[in-house]
């Protein structure tokens, strides 16, 4: 499948399920998405991009780690679906509960690959959190300083393993701590987005458009629109470059601004 996309001119591979880290588990295989990473890069060494995505802390290995960091086509970029940070909500949501081990997993990452991008997701307002115990998560947004984080409030499904818990949190304060982590995690992301001003990515263009200034009218200026390994589709930010870049390709820029989600940056070469 890698070899039929690459041959149909895909520039990047995504390896996405509920969990990539139970790879060939079923098998017997161990480290399997490590051994599937390194078979797809001996595979196709000319696809430029290589992301995974939910993968569960506690199933990282060494082994992962050192695939990632040694082949440069595996992007240094991991999304962990977290959910929360205290122990007592995730094990209310059947989840592990060892904040320690997702603190020494991201440690042996960062120390591996330090341009690492990071994205993670929570739920707020879940049945008997407490303000307590959303602090908690908000110390830990805090201390890790995630490139990406996706928040959203807990929503009643019948049916489902927490459906004998309720819905006891009222939906004023779920939102209430909504805006609270995403104001905290904006913050994070602008300064992890300003950290890169006068630095050199490469970026994946995939549109164009014109420049609009702030009352929307257009400036006649033509930017293209892309994404840096630290962007997966459809879910992060994206880069904003200066001049006509063409779509497919992947250029180098030089990051001039940030923006809360965002990178504005000017074309510097398009041979990639």
């Amino acid at each position: 499948e890698a070899r039929y996309l690459r041959d149909e001119g895909i520039r990047e591979i995504i390896l996405i399920a509920q969990d990539t880290t139970d790879y060939g588990h079923d098998m017997g295989i161990r480290n399997g998405l490590a051994r599937l990473l390194e078979k797809l890069v001996s595979a196709v060494p000319d696809v430029d991009w290589m992301r995974v995505m939910y993968a569960y802390p506690g199933y990282v290995t060494e082994r992962l780690i050192e695939v990632m960091a040694a082949h440069q086509q595996v992007l240094p970029y991991l999304d962990m679906p977290l959910q929360h940070a205290h122990p007592a909500v995730l094990r209310r949501m059947r989840r592990p509960a060892n904040a320690d081990w997702v603190y020494r997993t991201l440690e042996s990452m960062r120390q591996a690959m330090p341009n690492l991008a990071l994205r993670t997701t929570f739920i707020v307002g879940y049945p008997g959190e407490t303000e307590a115990e959303f602090q908690t998560l908000l110390d830990f947004i805090n201390a890790i300083r995630f490139d990406r984080v996706g928040a959203f409030q807990f929503s009643f499904e019948a049916g489902t393993p927490s459906e004998a818990l309720g819905d006891p949190i009222p939906s004023e304060i779920k939102t209430e701590r909504w805006e609270r982590l995403m104001g905290l995690q904006r913050q994070i992301s602008l300064e992890r987005n300003q950290a890169f001003i006068g630095k050199q990515l490469d970026v994946l263009v995939e549109g164009q458009g014109v420049l609009e200034d702030e009352q929307g009218e257009q400036s006649g200026e033509q930017i293209s629109l892309g994404r840096s390994y630290r962007d997966a589709p459809e879910i992060d930010g994206m880069v904003i470059v200066e001049g006509d870049a063409p779509v497919g390709e992947i250029v180098r820029v030089g990051v001039n601004g940030a923006m809360d989600y965002d990178l504005s940056a000017k074309l510097e070469s398009t041979n990639k």
